[in-house]
């Protein structure tokens, strides 16, 4: 019988039976390494200059989206430019995994945001499907490439014990830095050079903090242990599939909310609020939602705030762009869907060994890459049968396949709901306690009946006790159906 953690644990190093004595012995504990400084003086550079990026970043991703309508791009090109920026993904974080051994974060970190810079001020020059395809796919990868370098910085320097909470910072001003790049788009004219020129200064300005700071601890560069996509997902599919799932929910919600909002009749401004209700949502409901997956079952976490999204894109597909009950489900839309990429991150990372986070870390970027990519196209399908609408059912849709698919894990395989005794659990968790105790309920009352086997040549039908399961994702001594 095999002896696996729940959520706050170190979990197994890989598909094979190991006790917690052996994964100390073959270096899978939690520690990140070692630190001279504070957390916060540790990260402060990073987040500050991966505000600025990601402001520049939201800037431009909104003017092309609102350029290409002005422009009367087909609703399937936009889906394609947009699906371009999420193939650099892909494509970027490999070569970022790679670069990171031999040059390290901060340098692969400065010419990341000095190419990005410039693909920004190009794409203001050249206006044309074609060149913007290339030029989103560039822009992706760098991004990607950022991302890679911000979370292998950070996961080798939390522990399990509070990776939700510091992973929930960082989503946290990733979302509100992109939204505050948004907002901007209300007074640029987008249909100039200058919305171009500023998006490029302001990611050139996202160098200098990480370059410049005395404090920014970067961990030390070395060679990463590989991981495959393969071992990945022998280890965690749970986190493997919603990472996935994930991607599409945001590669379509995000890629297409500004043509959403332009084709509702909304003016320049009007679009930009309308497209940042998700990230103020997002500071409202982000760290509470991630920090009670620190101490309730993350895939519980998961799928409620998975179906609170859903259930809020019903909301918009009922109402008129722009009217209250419309910029009320933007809210919880946005506060909901953005903690699910951290929750998917957490959990991953609860289970992988400390020498191949940075490798998972990659992974997991390509693994939401993938799925980003497939949104945007999806998204523009929809749209294209059904009119506006469309881009809410897809939210709808997607969201709702998080929800079912977590729930179905966690009745699939059992795991502890609370990582820490109940009056140890935050106000957050404790929330998210009941409804995750009723999918808990159900899953008792199915194993119950299972074990009831009736002996051969009577009617009897003894309780017989059940195979032993694991208490995490996976049962590494058995085989399981993701």
């Amino acid at each position: 019988m095999s002896t696996v953690p729940g959520p706050g644990d170190v979990g197994p190093a890989g598909p094979t039976e190991r006790s917690y004595a052996e994964a100390a012995e073959t270096g899978a504990s939690d520690s990140g390494g070692p630190l001279t400084t504070s957390l916060a003086w540790a990260t402060w550079a990073l987040f500050v200059g991966l505000g600025l990026m990601l402001s520049g970043a939201g800037l431009f991703a909104t003017i092309t989206g609102i350029r290409a309508e002005n422009e009367r791009f087909p609703t399937l090109l936009i889906g394609l430019i947009t699906a371009a920026y999420y193939l650099g993904f892909l494509a970027g974080s490999r070569i970022t995994l790679r670069l990171l051994a031999s040059v390290g974060h901060i340098r692969v970190y400065a010419a990341l945001a000095s190419v990005l810079a410039v693909v920004v001020l190009t794409a203001g020059m050249i206006v044309t499907p074609v060149a913007w395809i290339g030029l989103r796919f560039v822009a992706g990868g760098c991004l990607a490439g950022q991302f890679v370098v911000a979370e292998s910085w950070l996961n080798q320097l939390v522990t399990n014990a509070n990776r939700g909470r510091i992973l929930s910072l960082y989503s946290l001003v990733t979302v509100v830095a992109y939204g505050v790049g948004q907002v901007t788009v209300g007074v640029i004219d987008a249909n100039t050079l200058t919305a171009f020129g500023v998006a490029a200064i302001v990611t050139s300005l996202a160098v200098a903090p990480v370059a410049l700071s005395a404090e920014a601890a970067p961990p030390i560069a070395s060679t990463p242990e590989r991981m495959t996509l393969r071992e990945l997902f022998s280890i965690v599919p749970t986190g493997v599939v919603t990472s996935v799932l994930v991607g599409v929910a945001h590669g379509s919600f995000l890629g297409l909310a500004a043509v959403y909002a332009t084709r509702g009749g909304l003016s320049p401004r009007e679009i930009g609020l309308f497209v940042a209700l998700p990230t103020m949502g997002s500071l409202l409901l982000q760290v509470p939602i991630s920090a009670a997956s620190d101490d309730i079952d993350r895939r519980a976490v998961g799928a409620l705030a998975a179906f609170l999204a859903a259930g809020a894109a019903v909301l918009l597909v009922v109402s008129e762009v722009g009217s209250a009950p419309s910029v009320i489900a933007m809210l919880v839309i946005g506060g909901t869907t953005f903690p699910l990429y951290s929750i998917a991150g957490a959990y991953t990372n609860d289970w992988v060994p400390t020498a191949k986070l940075t490798a998972a870390a990659s992974q997991l970027v390509v693994l939401f890459g993938a799925g980003a990519f497939v949104g945007p196209f999806l998204a523009s399908v929809v749209m294209g049968l059904v009119g506006n609408d469309g881009f809410a059912w897809t939210v709808v849709v997607v969201h709702a396949t998080i929800g079912v698919y977590l729930t179905f894990r966690m009745v699939r395989v059992r795991a502890p709901l609370r990582a820490k005794p109940w009056n140890e659990v935050a106000l957050a968790g404790r929330v998210f306690y009941l409804p995750a105790t009723a999918v808990g309920m159900g899953r008792r009352i199915r194993e119950s009946r299972n074990r009831r086997v009736p002996l051969a040549g009577n009617g009897a039908a003894p309780m017989y006790p059940s195979p032993p399961l694991a208490t995490g994702d996976d049962d590494p001594g058995r085989p399981e159906t993701p």
